[in-house]
């Protein structure tokens, strides 16, 4: 039996078919469509595996242009756009199908020193302190349902939210548009630092749009939406490794024609900033 943090770098594993075509692999687990996470970090697999990997990843810009199926294999397609001194930048193509569903531009920075400041982390209880997320959820259900329960098993990283969860109209009225969660992979993860980028960068699609959420409609429980990733943009700081405990801080400035904006800043138990993340989705009322 596998554990969910080897099959996470399982998934982030490619086959490559040819110089610049790798083919991944997309689970069936009953999804309505393939996770926004898992095609976003097996481009950045597809596009690191191009590189020298000298030069780590200091961003990347993406569209999600249509809905993945699970369960069908997604072939990526790398353009070697620029080979630079300092810089080396690759497009990347998502096709399943024969229809692009994702594509994404990734920069890579060789390390070279500069100016060093950040504001500081927010303070925040530690997640030693706070209940796991199947935990918080079972305490307000009596059982997690078979779906969720399901998915608990399954689920590769450890995720605690830094505030109870919201369940009631009550508790929601007033709430501002920020979340909270500390993360971390299940297990470990090894030492390739292009699977812990990429890693992360699966659980940054996770939970980003909950803070356009928060003050609408409970996180966990049934929805009364239908939301998908538009785009998605992230800027890596510093070195990390995600089977170590990180702070995924997000707040939404704005909510309006059906769309949500969110952005997020991940921290490290030092409080150092190691990545920030944008995200847009899509927000249709069901039924409406």
């Amino acid at each position: 039996m596998t554990t969910p943090a080897e099959r996470l770098v399982d998934l982030l594993d490619l086959e490559q078919i040819e110089m610049n075509i790798f083919r991944g692999r997309s689970p069936d687990e009953s999804l309505q469509r393939v996770f926004g996470g898992q095609v976003a970090g097996q481009a950045l697999v597809a596009a690191g595996r191009t590189t020298d990997g000298q030069r780590p990843v200091h961003s990347l810009h993406a569209y999600f242009l249509r809905p993945g199926r699970p369960g069908v294999p997604i072939v990526y397609q790398v353009e070697r756009v620029r080979d630079g001194r300092s810089f080396t930048t690759r497009r990347v193509v998502a096709v399943q199908q024969g229809r692009t569903i994702f594509n994404l531009t990734a920069s890579f920075h060789q390390p070279e020193p500069g100016i060093e400041q950040q504001l500081p982390m927010p303070e925040v209880p530690g997640p030693e302190k706070l209940p796991k997320l199947a935990d918080e959820i079972r305490e307000h259900l009596g059982t997690l349902p078979e779906a969720l329960e399901r998915m608990a098993r399954r689920q590769p990283f450890d995720i605690r939210y830094v505030e109870r969860l919201r369940w009631s109209e009550e508790e929601l009225r007033g709430a501002e548009p920020r979340s909270a969660v500390w993360m971390r992979a299940v297990g470990p993860l090894g030492d390739d630092p292009l699977v812990h980028t990429c890693a992360l960068t699966y659980a940054s699609d996770m939970m980003l749009l909950d803070a356009v959420r928060v003050p609408v409609e409970p996180l966990w429980g049934s929805r009364g939406f239908d939301i998908a990733s538009l785009d998605h943009a992230m800027w890596f700081h510093r070195p990390f490794r995600t089977d170590e405990w990180f702070l995924y801080q997000q707040e939404s400035p704005i909510a309006t024609g059906a769309r949500g904006l969110a952005r997020g800043q991940i921290y490290d138990r030092e409080g150092r900033l190691l990545v920030s993340v944008m995200q847009e989705g899509l927000f249709r009322r069901l039924g409406g």
